[in-house]
């Protein structure tokens, strides 16, 4: 089998592992313009775990870490039950059209279902025509009914 389409392993990591994690999240805040800082990174991801307020999925091809989804609960007041955010996720460069992002976005459904979720959501910028592609193909489906608002604070 070519090295470019080894097998992959999903890892729900914990406060131990986020030494993989770390470069990941600092290459994904980087493709959105924003500073990087790994200590705070650090105990963000820390206290977030530590705190069960969310859950961290890394992609490994071997040892190497190639990508990562975070995923938040929220709830559904109308169906009484818990609705998970995928928040972020991240695949580098040389994992990129490699079924990476694929797998993260199933591995996360699948942990949301074992939970009892209702649904997942997630936002993604509207020039973001590649992510479009790849959740529509996962069989995520656009929000036609809400609009979404935010409120900087």
């Amino acid at each position: 089998m070519s090295s470019r389409y080894r097998a992959f392993r999903i890892v729900r990591a914990r406060t131990c592992d986020l030494g993989d994690a770390l470069p990941l999240f600092g290459a994904y805040r980087r493709f959105y313009h924003r500073s990087t800082d790994p200590a705070a990174a650090r105990r963000y991801l820390s206290a977030r775990l530590a705190r069960g307020e969310a859950i961290l999925l890394v992609a490994y091809e071997g040892r190497e870490p190639m990508g990562f989804t975070v995923l938040y609960t929220t709830f559904s007041s109308l169906a009484m039950r818990p609705l998970w955010i995928l928040n972020d996720l991240y695949v580098r460069p040389p994992g990129r059209r490699r079924h990476i992002a694929t797998r993260l976005l199933d591995r996360a459904a699948a942990e949301a279902r074992a939970a009892g979720a209702v649904g997942m959501i997630l936002d993604t910028a509207r020039t973001n025509r590649r992510a479009q592609r790849l959740y529509a193909a996962c069989g995520w489906t656009r929000d036609e009914k809400f609009l979404h608002y935010e409120l900087t604070l």
